[in-house]
């Protein structure tokens, strides 16, 4: 006789009094399967049970040797709970944006079932011990695999990106697993692996939203024919009404009596949606509005699965006092005890000259900075305005070296034929003194890294008026320099916000050491939630989402390939 147990298969018998004595020679007999399949050929390049491929072939026998190849998930009366247990587990793996069917659950449930078909005929010990061995097996391999993804990721992003160097940290898996696979207690050993910021749960939660508007068909597609006012009135505002009270941002209850009339309330509904997925929010609804309003709900969860990669992507402790930049929302955000304490608005890099992923730690300031002008932008900027106009240089207060060694002599732009110089042959270095035309502004806020990527002010402020600010050469430009300053110099008594100020107004060139080191985290997010469940999404300006996708998907493709041979 079968039952069905927390959504697979399991056998009645198993919840029959044990048979412990009656069961320790199949046991050992399991043991003795297990390290035959774990002692076999050192130098075999895979592992596999019921056609299925082993990923964690290095770690499994580490995982079975304090058990001396003894069964993990099956115990000595050959009950099942902790194996169902597992597996009731795996077959959730798609809350947290995975496939339950990358952890072996198909050959999960098929052993499972051919377990119970074998046992219904005499008896769990009639079960072959090489059944009971691959069950086990597997179950280990799953756990391994998806606490390795939980706790960092299914892809390393390194792999992705030269651009992006961000890690979680190391995990101790194997202490994870013997503490599940002993107490039973899968979950809670999960938990400790899955990414603690609250951002993850809270776009974990959001996955769960936007699976329940699928299910439900998702979304009503808008007709993009015509842009749609303040005023106006047709059957096209009545699609508009619906579209928005599907994902909250218009309360039905709340609408006038006129559904075909564009009113006050529907404005501010489209102001909200526009809002939340980094539009104008102008309340029209033109062809960029329309746009992200068609984007189907499968697209929608496809973006924040990838989301939920990326933040199993981070340090799982981004410190008590940090700055974090999303770079895909232009923003920047100071977080201390959990608490947002500033916000403000940033320019970021151009995709051609993307700002990267990394995270570093902020160690000192430098007022009123001179900026030595990199040379792919030496090169690609401003020479071209040099062939035109020597005079150019000294209109920005920029000066010319010899080459970039320190006591390089300075050289006269005008002697020199600029015309004669070209992305192979630059060996000047140009230095723009500190003013009202540097670059940089009066402060740059520097956190050492192999990207030479710093925040920094700028006198070019209408930059930040604009929706989509991905104009910089990779360094990043704040809004808010002062405020930002003031922050990072807390704690620190000689540096109040009015003898910054003074410090400044000086104009002298000055570096600040912090005393203490603040973390900078610069991300790239193009969805998220807050606590009240409100999903946002952003463009993909860099194709970092499609590359993400695809990396995934072919990882996908790879396991299939491997499980048909």
């Amino acid at each position: 006789m079968f039952l069905l147990f927390a959504g697979f298969l399991a056998c009645a018998l198993f919840g029959m009094a044990p048979q412990t004595r009656a069961a320790e020679p199949m046991i050992d007999q399991v043991q003795a399967v297990i390290q035959s399949r774990l002692d076999g050929d050192p130098t075999a390049p895979s592992l596999s049970c019921q056609g299925e491929m082993i990923c964690g072939i290095e770690m499994l026998p580490l995982a079975y040797r304090n058990t001396k190849h003894l069964p993990l998930w099956i115990d000595a009366s050959l009950r099942l709970e902790k194996a169902e247990a597992m597996a009731d587990t795996i077959g959730r793996a798609g809350e947290d944006g995975l496939s339950p069917f990358d952890y072996h659950l198909e050959a999960i449930r098929n052993l499972l079932a051919d377990v119970c078909e074998q046992s219904s005929v005499a008896g769990p010990t009639s079960v072959s011990p090489d059944l009971w061995a691959d069950l086990d097996l597997i179950l280990t391999d799953a756990f391994l695999l998806y606490g390795s993804h939980l706790a960092a990721g299914r892809v390393n992003p390194e792999t992705l990106h030269t651009d992006w160097k961000i890690n979680p940290g190391a995990v101790d898996l194997l202490s994870s697993l013997t503490r599940a696979a002993s107490t039973g207690d899968i979950n809670a050993e999960l938990e400790k692996l899955r990414p603690a910021h609250s951002g993850y749960w809270n776009l974990r939660n959001a996955l769960a939203q936007l699976r329940s508007l699928a299910a439900a068909s998702g979304w009503p597609v808008m007709d993009n024919s015509q842009t749609l006012r303040p005023g106006d009135a047709g059957s096209a505002v009545v699609g508009l009404r619906r579209r928005l009270a599907v994902i909250g941002d218009l309360d039905p209850t709340g609408q006038d009596d006129d559904p075909l009339y564009f009113d006050a309330a529907l404005a501010s509904a489209v102001k909200r949606f526009q809002q939340r997925n980094g539009l104008n929010a102008d309340g029209i609804v033109g062809r960029d509005t329309i746009g992200m309003l068609n984007v189907p709900v499968e697209q929608r969860i496809r973006q924040v699965e990838l989301n939920l990669e990326r933040w199993r992507w981070l340090p799982h402790d981004l410190g008590a006092r940090y700055i974090l930049v999303n770079t895909a929302d232009f923003t920047l955000k100071t977080v201390e005890n959990g608490q947002v304490a500033l916000q403000m608005r940033v320019v970021v890099g151009r995709p051609a000259r993307r700002s990267p992923v990394f995270s570093a730690n902020m160690t000192y300031l430098v007022l009123n900075p001179y900026w030595n002008v990199p040379t792919t932008i030496a090169i690609e900027d401003i020479l071209p305005e040099l062939q035109k106009d020597v005079a150019y240089l000294a209109q920005r207060g920029i000066r010319v070296f010899r080459s970039w060694e320190v006591d390089a002599p300075e050289v006269d732009p005008a002697t020199v034929d600029w015309h004669a110089y070209h992305a192979n042959r630059f060996p000047f270095r140009l230095r723009q003194d500190p003013g009202p035309y540097n670059a940089l502004g009066h402060l740059k806020f520097m956190f050492p890294n192999q990207f030479a990527v710093y925040l920094h002010d700028t006198p070019n402020r209408s930059l930040f008026k604009r929706v989509q600010r991905d104009f910089s050469s990779g360094c990043i430009r704040v809004e808010a320099p002062a405020a930002l300053a003031n922050f990072a110099l807390a704690g620190d008594e000689r540096w109040t916000p009015d003898a910054l100020t003074e410090a400044i107004e000086t104009g002298d060139t000055r570096t600040i050491l912090l005393k203490h080191p603040v973390p900078v985290h610069i991300l790239y997010m193009t969805a998220w939630a807050d606590e009240t469940g409100e999903i946002q999404f952003r463009s993909d300006i860099y194709d970092r989402d499609r590359d993400l996708s695809r990396a995934l998907d072919r990882r996908r493709t790879y396991q299939a390939a491997a499980f048909l041979h």
